[in-house]
């Protein structure tokens, strides 16, 4: 296929989504944490493209490589936006109203205080990523996936593709909604890519 970015960038929305729908699902936010890893493990294991899993990359940069992150980014918007879109017809009130409920809270902090979690998030999303290519031990490989993503959930760091699907299942976009999923989007970014610059140089 030509352009087999922008599918599996969709396909990286899709699980990222469905896993998200899961964590929504659930009182207990460990569980629901733990349901969430379903996503990225999806997104490791098969190849697909995740912003949060590409822009670690960035730097040293390579030619083409922006053309690669946008394709990502706006795979993934389609692939969490079908779910989230869809999801509103499924009469499952309990998870929708988690979902608006979650959305406004995450629009409730100051700019520089989702910035911060977001540069978190992307640090966590690096090192879950990164983690799954250097590990020799399929378990190992695993583990690092699921306690990235429950460390992330449970600190409430503000991860830019995951909570893209609150807005679209609680239906709360809006001009806040935008800014602060751009402020995420680069917030996740810093994080993974200062990681990935800092870590050669301390191991």
């Amino acid at each position: 296929m030509k352009d087999s970015i922008i599918i599996k960038a969709i396909l990286a929305g899709l699980f990222i989504g469905i896993a998200g729908v899961a964590y929504l699902s659930v009182d207990n936010k460990v569980i629901g944490a733990l349901l969430f890893s379903f996503g990225l493990l999806m997104v490791v294991t098969k190849g697909y493209y995740l912003y949060t899993g590409k822009v670690g990359y960035l730097l040293p940069y390579e030619k083409g490589y922006l053309i690669v992150l946008l394709k990502t980014l706006v795979g993934n918007i389609i692939g969490i936006g079908l779910v989230g879109l869809l999801f509103r017809f499924s009469g499952i009130d309990t998870v929708i109203d988690a979902a608006e409920t979650l959305s406004l809270l995450k629009l409730s902090n100051a700019w520089y205080e989702t910035l911060i979690l977001a540069i978190f998030c992307g640090m966590m999303m690096y090192v879950g990523v990164q983690g799954y290519k250097a590990m020799k031990i399929d378990l190992m490989k695993v583990l690092i996936v699921i306690f990235a993503v429950t460390i992330f959930i449970l600190s409430k760091f503000e991860h830019s593709i995951a909570n893209m699907l609150y807005f679209f299942v609680g239906n709360t976009w809006s001009w806040q909604a935008l800014l602060y999923t751009t402020i995420w989007i680069f917030g996740n970014a810093i994080g993974a890519v200062v990681l990935n610059l800092v870590e050669p140089k301390i191991s």
